[in-house]
């Protein structure tokens, strides 16, 4: 090689330098290569973090081996909330009260009819009990059997006052009238006094 001809060598290469590399090799370099790298590592980090289940042994395209779950089927940790027929589930209604029974309210005692005198304890055997606000007598001629009449004597009307030895008293022309059947024992009554209708319920003497 001639001088000359090396000065043009040298002269050529430095005008390829200056000119960008046109003649440079057209293999990537090291640089080029980690960046490429870089980029599919940040690309698969990206599918990662896909919120879409992924079955555990599925490959990085999350298919598993037997392929792709049939369409509607869901995924292996997917949890469904409905409950299974006859898995025992409990119903969020509540059950009534006291096993399904209705309670029935308590019966009142039905009360008697009629008024209520006093006490039968207050009539003594062989005795009895005068009710002016009634105008009724009751009598007690044998141990618990009690006899009722009019307390209005038969003669003018007078409210008999006591029952003594067997007999209810009036006090105006002193006629006496039996006390088992309030006949007339002594005048000047006429007749007997009217009988009433009397009934002893709960150890009370009751006008019927």
């Amino acid at each position: 090689m001639t001088p000359q001809s090396g000065r043009d060598g040298e002269s050529t290469r430095d005008s390829e330098s200056r000119s960008g590399g046109a003649g440079r090799d057209p293999r990537p370099t090291r640089r080029g290569l980690l960046l490429g790298v870089g980029l599919v590592g940040l690309g698969g980090a990206l599918v990662g973090c896909s919120t879409a289940p992924v079955p555990y042994d599925a490959n990085e395209a999350g298919i598993p081996p037997n392929g792709p779950a049939p369409a509607g089927m869901p995924s292996s940790g997917a949890m469904t909330s409905q409950a299974a027929p006859g898995s025992g589930a409990m119903s969020s209604s509540p059950a009534p009260a006291g096993g399904g029974r209705t309670s029935r309210p308590a019966r009142k005692k039905a009360r008697p009819k009629g008024a209520v005198l006093g006490a039968a304890s207050d009539i003594s055997v062989g005795g009895g009990a005068i009710y002016t606000a009634a105008k009724v007598v009751v009598t007690q001629p044998a141990s618990g059997q009690y006899k009722a009449f009019s307390a209005v004597c038969t003669h003018v009307g007078c409210i008999v006052n006591k029952v003594t030895n067997g007999t209810i008293d009036c006090p105006c022309h002193g006629s006496e009238f039996k006390i088992t059947n309030g006949a007339v024992v002594t005048g000047p009554a006429p007749s007997r006094l009217p009988a009433r209708q009397i009934k002893i319920v709960g150890g009370q003497v009751i006008l019927l």
